[in-house]
């Protein structure tokens, strides 16, 4: 049932004694004197005067805080860059003897098929919608097939190629995105009960950008409910590597989607671990930008000052085809800013500056950490001088996550007011549902005092990465993730061996503010060299049927 609110008809009596205010201390851990009490509770009341009228005005989701979020450290320029990025498009790809070889191609591969005109977009639009269809029963990926716009953008695109009008390599490829982006004339749950049927009269940029290149939206996937982990209102994604286990999240079926072969690519969104989780959960290859990199127009808002928007692809080289089209600034989004973007995949890799977290690494006792260090030994082989680093310790990691947990409350602010965030699927200690209400009893000066703790750490992650071009991380550990994500600093999930029951494992890759090209070129060089991007999952790497 939804909370009682103050209003006219039961606002008589002060709304709490002075014997609430003792008592409601408890849980700062501050402690005023009766007489100091005394002192400020009518100033109080007029407090929650102004609380109780302030929710009779009506916001969008759409509208932002005044205080915006800014990652740059003190006196931060964005680099500039030296090229301009084109990606060549060879007309030697074949076809398969067995099609259903095409669900693992890679983008480029895809690409020189489609601009030979060896088979349509419409055709291979057909083949993955099939795959959707097939095998979701069991991943529980989709929410949404967008069949209609689908064939309506693949019969364009092949009328364009076929008139000599080609837009670039994703022109043609099908995709899909994380079902809290929005798509008009579509859907947009935001993986949550209460949302179910929400449709929203806008299309995100990132889809805007995908459209104009020629991209073609085949399906909306699963989000966890309200950007967390994977369960959803339809019940729970599934890794196409381990069908008991959940594909993690909360950009779930943005990754199992794609390690499955069900898309050659996704869109998915981080706000701590949204993107690397279930990339390294599911096999692919997830590339979480700088924050503001990517437009978040028409997306969710978790956090407006930890959300990011990113590739999931099964190599570096997709991620950074992907990437070159989305990122960029947008009028819709004040945090979206414009970088230059150049990757040189012959930088050799002696050339490049590489940190790698020691102690975390040694720390690490499981099959992820024995395949961890086994590619810190893999870059050494390929020419690499590893340098050991520490990230920033001393800084209270255990208060952080107000940040992401206030603004969260203050989004969803009206579906714990009315009531439905009773009705979403999870309701234990650690759903959503519950971080919500709790985030009712978070003082505004902590969040604050927080936020300036946050300040510090920008500037001593800038000091420590600045030395560097990447710093390799095990895919746990050390609190790389929560730091990144508080920062700003791009990060990518990168395959690197399976464990005892074949489940896929991953290092992290972080990168200075805007320098996402470095990670991509470290993760290509590692990718050359080790066979675990092109790994399939078995179940979903034979027939269109689904398995058994």
């Amino acid at each position: 049932m939804p909370p009682v609110l103050r209003t006219e008809e039961n606002s008589k009596e002060p709304p709490f004694t002075k014997g609430d205010v003792a008592a409601a201390q408890q849980l700062t851990g501050i402690t005023f004197s009766a007489a100091e009490i005394d002192t400020i509770y009518n100033y109080l009341i007029r407090n929650r005067t102004g609380f109780d009228t302030m929710r009779t005005f009506a916001l969008d989701y759409g509208d932002l805080p005044a205080i915006l979020f800014d990652p740059h450290p003190k006196g931060f320029k964005i680099p500039d860059q030296e090229g301009s990025q084109t990606w060549a498009v060879s007309a030697d790809v074949a076809l398969p003897e067995n099609q259903n070889d095409l669900a693992f191609y890679s983008l480029l591969e895809l690409a020189s098929l489609i601009k030979s005109q060896k088979i349509t977009s419409e055709q291979l639009t057909l083949f993955f919608l099939n795959r959707l269809r097939a095998h979701d029963p069991i991943l529980r990926a989709v929410i949404t097939v967008t069949e209609a716009r689908a064939l309506e953008h693949a019969r364009l695109a092949d009328a364009e190629i076929a008139a000599g009008r080609y837009r670039g390599p994703l022109h043609g490829i099908p995709y899909g995105v994380k079902d809290i982006i929005a798509v008009e004339g579509y859907k947009t749950t935001w993986g949550a009960e209460p949302y179910k049927d929400q449709s929203l009269n806008e299309t995100a940029t990132v889809v805007k950008r995908l459209d104009e290149a020629g991209a073609i939206l085949i399906a909306k996937l699963t989000s966890g409910a309200l950007a967390r982990g994977d369960v959803w209102f339809g019940g729970k994604t599934v890794s196409p590597w381990d069908t008991t286990q959940g594909s993690s999240g909360s950009s779930a079926g943005s990754a199992a989607a794609t390690a499955a072969g069900l898309v050659p690519f996704a869109i998915g969104t981080e706000t701590w671990g949204s993107i690397v989780s279930p990339s390294t959960r599911c096999g692919v290859t997830g590339l979480r930008p700088t924050y503001g990199r990517v437009s978040r127009a028409g997306v969710m808002t978790l956090s407006w000052s930890m959300d990011k928007v990113g590739p999931i692809c099964r190599s570096a080289a997709d991620c950074a085809v992907v990437f070159d089209v989305i990122q960029g600034d947008d009028k819709n989004d004040q945090t979206a800013k414009d970088a230059p973007f150049f990757v040189d995949w012959e930088r050799p890799i002696e050339t490049l500056r590489l940190g790698f977290l020691e102690e975390v690494f040694n720390k690490d006792t499981t099959e992820a950490g024995e395949n961890g260090r086994a590619a810190l030994e893999q870059f050494r082989d390929m020419g690499a001088d590893l340098i050991p680093v520490k990230l920033p310790e001393a800084f209270p990691f255990r208060t952080f996550d107000i940040i992401l947990r206030s603004e969260a409350g203050a989004f969803f602010d009206d579906l714990v007011l009315s009531g439905e965030v009773d009705r979403m699927v999870q309701q234990n200690k650690r759903s959503r549902a519950n971080s919500l209400r709790q985030s009712r009893f978070i003082p505004a000066v902590e969040y604050l005092q927080a936020n300036r703790h946050r300040r510090n750490l920008i500037e001593e992650m800038h000091s420590l990465i600045k030395d560097f071009d990447v710093i390799i991380a095990p895919q746990r550990g050390g609190n790389q993730t929560l730091i990144t994500n508080l920062t700003g600093h791009p990060a990518m999930a990168v395959p690197a061996g399976f464990d005892e029951k074949d489940r896929p494992t991953s290092i992290i890759l972080i990168g200075n503010l805007y320098d996402e090209a470095s990670i991509l070129e470290v993760a290509n060089l590692f990718q050359q060299q080790t066979p675990f991007d092109n790994a399939r999952p078995p179940l979903f790497s034979g027939s269109q049927q689904p398995a058994n």
